[in-house]
């Protein structure tokens, strides 16, 4: 009579969960992440725009910067960040939805970053502030190039996004190694020495057998 192994068969790497692919993914979309939104925080700091204004026969130079010009590209970094953590504790259904929400966050600081910057009306706000004039406007507009730059730390928060929505089905949860599955956890019975009356008290008290 033929016995029948009840050991599986060893997994093809294709099948195996934690496949290098997968766990490359998790790294690029995590540094991706991370570094779309420490960019975007950092380039809303600078200065976007520059102008003029006329104040008493004299020329002032005035500046307005990411965050005076509009906040929400900063705001939607913030809110990829809060996301990305969250697609890493999160898993199923839920795991989507903040995978879009971070997606959708680098795109909507992106657009912000490009089409809404000219910094006019930030530095016409600065012009009247300067002067004391509220009719007073800024004249002679440029813009820097921190704009674009926040543009690109936007796509680089889109593209992790889009790789959490690709790949984060078969993303390992944050500490899911440690959680219970419902199951007794199988305990190592400790050392008796037979020789120590105390040790085979102890081992009685736990259920265990001092004899084996």
């Amino acid at each position: 009579m033929g016995y029948v192994s009840a050991v599986p068969p060893p997994r093809t790497p294709a099948e195996a969960p934690d496949s290098k692919g997968g766990r490359r993914s998790v790294a690029v979309a995590l540094l991706l992440g991370t570094l779309g939104a420490t960019v975007v925080l950092l380039a809303s700091g600078r200065i976007w725009a520059r102008g003029t204004t006329a104040f008493g026969g004299d020329s002032l130079v005035l500046t307005a910067d990411g965050r005076a010009v509009t906040g929400l590209p900063a705001a939607l970094a913030i809110v990829g960040l809060a996301a990305l953590v969250a697609v890493f504790a999160g898993r199923g259904k839920g795991r989507v939805l903040v995978s879009g929400l971070l997606a959708l966050s680098g795109l909507g600081a992106a657009l912000t970053a490009l089409f809404a910057a000219d910094g006019r009306r930030a530095l016409d706000a600065e012009a009247a502030r300067t002067t004391a004039d509220t009719a007073a406007q800024a004249a002679g507009l440029t813009q820097t190039a921190w704009p674009y730059v926040t543009a690109v730390g936007a796509v680089l928060i889109l593209a992790s996004g889009l790789l959490a929505l690709r790949f984060g089905r078969s993303w390992p949860a944050m500490g899911g190694r440690y959680e219970r599955d419902g199951s007794p956890r199988a305990r190592k019975a400790a050392a008796v020495d037979p020789d120590r009356p105390e040790d085979l008290w102890k081992a009685l008290d736990r259920g265990e057998d001092p004899t084996h």
